[in-house]
């Protein structure tokens, strides 16, 4: 089994259920309140340690009390935290998220430490990999810090995964460097143009991925399923039915199954029908982090 390095977020989320998301300018009456630990580069990390990957996380936390708890997590999760880095000039990250009785959510994140997060940050001996070892980044942090692991990853023979949220612009040479990209349907759209609707749509925006040099390609939509595109495989792999209470964090779950999956040595196939049945569960639950399913309930 390859070892499964997550550079990243970290961030707290303090989520509110609501009956709907407010409009521009309304105030609403909420339910409950929920203060958790997020951040999809920690999502994804805690996803893949409860699913038995084995986890470094490299991230940047502000030297404050919701940095000390994250770490305190991490450490509860088995999650390798050594090249963890705090910032003393920067809080840690935040985010507020409002999520309605359909479990979808709106999101507005405070970058914080997350922002400072930079190449010179990332120690030397976290490139110190295996063949096998897997990166899995997000943009959540500065894109040059993600241009520069995914260049010096898979020059050094490494596999490099991209969940491109929150969508940007993403250069070809970033592009070329990925093993493979995890967008959503929206991200989709933004990276390629294309309108994302169905498998005949998301066939065509994954094309365009695969020709600016990304070797697999999977856009992931909702309760609809996965669209899986490989040199080999061009389809949709469905999910079982469920009731969702919360999306929020469902993506970073899917992430992270995926890549526990890849670095056990299944199939692009086998991996992402692993990886629907892990986000499937974590719809089923309020929380980012909390909703992470373990091994033996997959």
């Amino acid at each position: 089994m390859g070892r499964i390095i997550v550079i990243g977020s970290s961030n707290t989320d303090m989520v509110i259920k609501s009956k709907k998301l407010p409009s521009p300018g309304e105030t609403i009456i909420g339910g409950t309140f929920l203060m958790n630990p997020g951040g999809k580069g920690a999502n994804q990390a805690v996803a893949a340690a409860r699913l038995q990957g084995k986890v470094t996380f490299v991230a940047k936390t502000g030297n404050d009390i919701f940095g000390s708890e994250s770490e305190q997590l991490f450490d509860n999760e088995h999650i390798d935290t050594r090249f963890l880095i705090r910032d003393d000039n920067n809080p840690s990250g935040v985010a507020l998220i409002n999520v309605d009785e359909n479990g979808e959510n709106s999101i507005v994140v405070a970058s914080g430490s997350n922002g400072t997060l930079a190449a010179h940050d990332i120690h030397e001996e976290v490139f110190n990999t295996e063949p096998d070892d897997i990166f899995l980044m997000q943009l959540e942090i500065p894109a040059g810090t993600v241009e520069f692991v995914a260049r010096k990853a898979a020059t050094d023979g490494n596999r490099v995964i991209l969940n491109p949220a929150p969508a940007m612009q993403l250069s070809n040479d970033l592009l070329s460097c990925l093993y493979m990209i995890i967008p959503n349907e929206t991200e989709a759209e933004i990276l390629t143009g294309i309108k994302v609707t169905d498998a005949e749509t998301a066939e065509k925006a994954a094309r365009k991925l695969f020709i600016k040099g990304v070797k697999n390609v999977v856009i992931t939509m909702g309760g609809t399923g996965a669209f899986l595109f490989t040199p080999g495989i061009s389809k949709m792999i469905s999910v079982i039915p469920v009731k969702a209470v919360d999306t929020t964090a469902a993506g970073d779950v899917f992430c992270g199954a995926l890549t526990v999956a890849l670095s056990e040595g299944k199939t692009t196939e086998e991996a992402v029908v692993f990886a629907n049945k892990a986000a499937g569960i974590s719809v089923t639950r309020m929380g980012a982090q909390a909703s992470a399913p373990y091994r033996s309930e997959i």
